[in-house]
């Protein structure tokens, strides 16, 4: 096994804060994540179209959750450089599309929605799709195998 591999592969123990269960640590970054994409888009939205500044808050923010998954979350199981790139792409293309589309179809609604109801809804529709992401990222991304 090559040092790339070994990396990915190996149980991170030593950044696991002992006695806490991985859905606390979930929700944690779920809400430092969800707040940062917040302040991106909010901070993006005067100079970009809402579904562009929502893409950008994405693309900053779906990484660093990842890692943070990777090496707190669920620190003592093991993954592949493969599943977590690919749930990472994954990740960000759902988010992109699926608060891409409900941008779309609150404006359908509204018209001319303010940014802070966009991003109201926009952490609402975050709240909703990390719970799948939880699924994913438990039973198929990081295992006790």
């Amino acid at each position: 096994m090559d040092m790339t591999t070994a990396q990915w592969t190996r149980p991170r123990a030593e950044h696991r804060v002992d006695g806490t269960h991985p859905v606390f640590w979930y929700v944690v970054a779920g809400v430092v994540t969800t707040g940062l994409q917040e302040l991106v888009f909010l901070a993006a939205r005067p100079l970009m179209p809402s579904v562009a500044a929502n893409v950008l808050a994405i693309a900053l923010t779906t990484v660093a959750n990842t890692e943070f998954h990777r090496r707190v979350t669920f620190s003592t199981m093991h993954t592949s450089a493969v599943k977590l790139h690919i749930q990472s792409i994954g990740t960000f293309a759902f988010y992109a599309g699926y608060g891409s589309v409900v941008l779309l179809v609150l404006q359908a609604f509204v018209g001319s929605p303010s940014a802070t109801l966009e991003a109201v809804i926009l952490a609402i529709t975050s709240t909703v799709g990390g719970i799948l992401r939880f699924v994913v990222l438990r039973w198929w991304v990081f295992t006790t195998d």
